[in-house]
């Protein structure tokens, strides 16, 4: 909703009320407010907005998730740069069910602006890898399917790498 500066701008006149509170011998109320600032500094980390459309995906909402993702007018301001890559790492989930082309172009975005987790970045890989084999570049998935094996450390995308490599046998 805010701006990434406004939240930090937030957080530090909440935390300096509450220290103001605790010097006037009003423990609780500072206590309180300093605990308030907390929720400021992980939305600065983590973007509201972000955070509901990933509550949508799991829902398999793409709608609703597209919907809270349009609510970020000016990513590259509103957003650190992980949350960037995030941003266009669910841009690209999006885009993958209708436009293999705009979602090759933000999941190359996403990997470049970094993943926190690596199996977000090896999901990411992943569907670069089918996109690629799509375009009848082989060379390019082999490449991405073997980056991702090695960033899936759970072994969570075994399955959909097995099927991928399968189906470039047949190319």
């Amino acid at each position: 909703m805010f701006n990434k500066n406004f939240k930090l701008i937030i957080a530090v006149l909440i935390i300096a009320l509450g220290v103001y509170q605790i010097v006037e011998n009003n423990i609780g109320n500072g206590i309180a407010l300093i605990l308030l600032s907390g929720i400021f500094i992980f939305l600065y980390f983590k973007n509201e907005m972000i955070l509901l459309a990933f509550l949508r995906l799991r829902k398999q909402d793409f709608e609703g998730a597209r919907k809270w993702l349009d609510k970020i007018k000016n990513p590259d301001t509103a957003l650190t740069q992980k949350q960037q890559g995030y941003f266009n790492y669910i841009h690209g989930l999006l885009l993958s069910q209708t436009n293999m082309t705009k979602a090759e172009k933000y999941f190359k975005r996403a990997i470049k602006l970094g993943l926190s987790m690596n199996q977000d970045l090896a999901m990411a890989k992943l569907n670069l890898a089918g996109i690629a084999m799509t375009k009848r570049r082989k060379r390019e998935a082999q490449l991405l399917l073997k980056e991702a094996k090695s960033l899936d450390k759970h072994g969570m995308l075994n399955e959909q790498i097995q099927m991928m490599k399968k189906q470039m046998k047949r190319f």
